[in-house]
């Protein structure tokens, strides 16, 4: 059996406290206040031992009206119910309202305790029992125990423990994603030992020494120290009741409602996508934007309810809605939430959370995806909502609520399907095949829209594509550079150092500019190895200075033109030719100099010295001392 919280609920008055002092010897009235109006005002903890000695956490709620947010609160993370009402009233409000809560929260199992059996007679007992049984028809509760027991006498008590045990074992283990979330419903400060906090961890576990994170403040602490049970233990488990000691925090840092997680485990939103239903005793129907009292885990906070669909839904209806939040949550998919009317505050709804991280409206068809669809369609939706920028692994638990091994052979399945992309293995940051296609084919309209801008030249710089496309941050120009490597793979572009250009690009010279650069082809292979400098070149074209720059640019970048300094360029050919010339040179006499240079080009100072560093720069030679030798003979 898992570790399990049993949680009350029931009317003011009708013995809760009474009954679990009677069960674990505990008085969970702690407060003067409590003790003097003798009700129960704040939440009050136990544990209770079961005959086979399995150890429950209890938590014991108010039943008056006005605390029902406190009766919200203990209720998150209880795994069965006490529904405890009292023989001599029967079912009275906050009996049903405490049900809509339990109803509401996912609870599936519990016991029904009929107390104070000690003030009414057998046959008023039987119509109690008649009456309730009727009461409950068609809730989680109408097959569960009914146990009558009186805390004065200890009449029942024995029959309730078994009944309780039985039910227990009953409860089907949920689904732990691993994800430390410990919500406070408690937080005081211990002479000595400084600030404590307590609530039912819900999921993963936590040990002494570990850093855990204060959400939604983002606040990093240390566990000083953990007690379950009143026992101090090392690793506390999803389940159970725990008492945190957090080093070094002060009292005033943290309050009830904030949530115990681990460093950056979690973002918090102030959009929630959601499944909601509307109880039929709402009595009217629930309006577009209705502002209301939104309780999740332990805490409260006032959100408005935008209906997806519909201007308003009515009393009993079900719909897709977006929880707008006045504060920041951090919260998973699949948590449950209750919403109570603003005024007269009164629970009137709830449901299950879908998606945590949303930040705008989404489409009607991917909430029916999250509320309804498999695993992998419920992953496709988040990974298509993430964006270019893709998703960790973490948050896709947290915004899908599939365990971590589920969702890792899931992904697994969806890289070999092509269906994601895996965009860093460290932090297992995965990535829509979908938006990855979508983002190479923007690659290719933007460099195709430069091309046809700028058709002199030859591509776009790698700094001014990835900036254009607002891939800026470090995971956005990892993404940017697997984009380019794969589109290159393909086929589809060429990158040549900081240019990109589409593998079809050419620059296509027509009518006038074709005719210069025929002139200009024209004049360095008549030039040879003695062809004019740049500036000779554009004092020739006085009158097109702009579109000469322009064409020695995309001739020396086509490869037509060859530059061997800053004002001169070669033709291609002319230099192919002389590189052989020069080869048979250095075979034949085993070095060069510029004398012997000279003799075989007949050039002037003025090309030779630029000529031989230009091959030596190109290693077809090499220095030695005052003279140059074939290098790779010297290499041999």
């Amino acid at each position: 059996m898992k570790h399990m919280v049993m949680g009350t609920a029931g009317h003011v008055d009708h013995g809760k406290t009474a009954l679990i002092k009677r069960l674990t010897g505990v008085d969970t009235d702690r407060l003067k206040e409590e003790k003097e109006r003798g009700i129960t005002i704040e939440l009050g903890f136990a544990s209770l031992s079961l005959p086979g000695g399995k150890i429950l956490g209890v938590v014991d709620v108010p039943g008056h009206e006005r605390f029902v947010k406190n009766m919200v609160a203990g209720a998150a993370g209880i795994d069965l119910v006490a529904m405890v009402i009292a023989a001599d009233e029967g079912v009275m409000p906050q009996t049903r309202e405490h049900l809509h809560i339990c109803t509401l929260l996912g609870i599936r199992k519990g016991v029904v305790v009929l107390t104070k059996t000690d003030l009414v007679d057998a046959e008023w007992l039987d119509l109690v029992r008649e009456d309730v049984r009727a009461f409950l028809k068609g809730t989680f509760l109408e097959a569960s125990p009914m146990v009558p027991v009186s805390a004065l006498t200890g009449a029942g008590f024995a029959e309730l423990l078994s009944a309780i045990e039985r039910t227990a074992g009953e409860v089907e283990e949920g689904a732990d994603m691993g994800l430390f979330r410990l919500p406070v419903d408690r937080v005081f400060t211990m002479k000595g030992f400084g600030t404590v906090v307590t609530g039912t961890l819900i999921s993963g576990k936590v040990t002494t020494g570990e850093e855990v994170e204060i959400s939604p403040l983002g606040f990093r602490t240390r566990v000083r120290g953990i007690q379950v049970h009143n026992q101090t233990v090392e690793t506390a488990e999803a389940g159970q009741r725990t008492a945190i000691n957090l080093q070094g925090t002060d009292r005033a840092v943290i309050e009830r409602g904030y949530l115990l997680t681990g460093p950056g485990a979690l973002t918090a939103s102030q959009r929630l996508d959601c499944t909601y239903r509307h109880l039929t005793v709402a009595g009217r129907k629930l309006k577009n934007r209705t502002l209301v009292r939104l309780h999740t885990g332990t805490s409260e906070i006032m959100a408005r309810v935008i209906l997806l669909d519909r201007d308003e839904l009515e009393s009993g209806g079900e719909g897709f809605a977006q929880l707008v939040l006045e504060a920041p949550l951090a919260a998973v998919a699949g948590d449950r939430f209750v919403v109570r009317s603003y005024s007269p505050v009164t629970p009137i709804g709830g449901g299950v959370i879908i998606d945590p991280l949303r930040s705008s409206a989404g489409v009607l068809r991917e909430f029916k995806l999250l509320a309804e669809g498999g695993d992998a369609e419920k992953a496709a939706v988040i990974l298509e909502r993430a964006g270019i920028g893709g998703i960790t692994e973490n948050l896709l638990i947290v915004r899908t609520g599939i365990r971590g091994r589920e969702l890792r052979r899931l992904l697994e399945g969806m890289f070999s399907a092509k269906k994601a992309v895996l965009v860093d293995r460290d932090e297992m940051r995965v990535l829509s095949a979908l938006l990855y296609e979508d983002f190479q084919a923007a690659i290719a309209r933007e460099l195709q829209g430069y091309h046809e801008r700028n058709p002199l030249q030859g591509g776009l710089s790698r700094e001014e594509l990835r900036t254009t496309l607002g891939m800026g941050d470090g995971v956005g120009q990892k993404i940017f550079t697997m984009a380019l490597r794969d589109l290159e793979k393909k086929g589809e572009l060429i990158a040549e150092k900081e240019m990109i250009r589409l593998a079809g690009h050419r620059v296509r010279l027509q009518g006038e500019m074709g005719s210069l650069r025929e002139s200009l082809s024209a004049i360095y292979r008549e030039g040879a190895l003695a062809p004019p400098t740049a500036r000779e070149i554009l004092e020739r074209f006085s009158d097109r200075k702009k579109e000469i720059t322009s064409l020695l640019q995309v001739m020396t970048r086509e490869g037509e033109l060859i530059r061997i300094s800053e004002d001169l360029n070669f033709h291609r050919d002319s230099l192919a030719k002389l590189r052989d010339e020069y080869r048979q040179l250095l075979i034949r006499e085993g070095e060069a100099t510029p004398a012997s240079f000279k003799g075989l080009t007949g050039l002037s100072r003025k090309f030779i010295i630029p000529l031989m560093e230009y091959f030596d720069m190109t290693k077809l030679t090499m220095r030695a001392g005052d003279h140059r030798i074939l290098r790779e003979r010297q290499e041999k």
